[in-house]
């Protein structure tokens, strides 16, 4: 799952993601960064734990409906070569 294929309830409309209150601006790069990086500490987490990774759904939302499709491939290339510089 790590490399952020759709979980199972992907099908049907994805509403606009809610109001953020850590980024009220207009620009939402920060928000799509964060909550990329929050999906993939979500699934690490719960996979570790051996629990169910529908919590981490949500982010992966979130980040899907905010960032642009080269951005998410870019960094899923870096994580994989690990140049990542965030940390997950």
């Amino acid at each position: 799952m790590l490399g952020g294929e759709c979980p199972k309830p992907c099908k049907g409309k994805w509403p606009t993601p809610p109001f953020d209150p850590r980024f009220p601006n207009q620009n939402q790069t920060r928000n799509c960064y964060q909550n990329f990086l929050d999906y993939h500490r979500c699934i690490k987490t719960m996979n570790r734990r051996g629990k169910s990774t529908q919590p981490c759904e949500y982010y992966f939302r979130v980040y899907h409906s905010l960032c642009p499709i080269s951005w998410v491939q870019r960094w899923k290339e870096q994580i994989k070569d690990g140049t990542f510089a965030g940390k997950i």
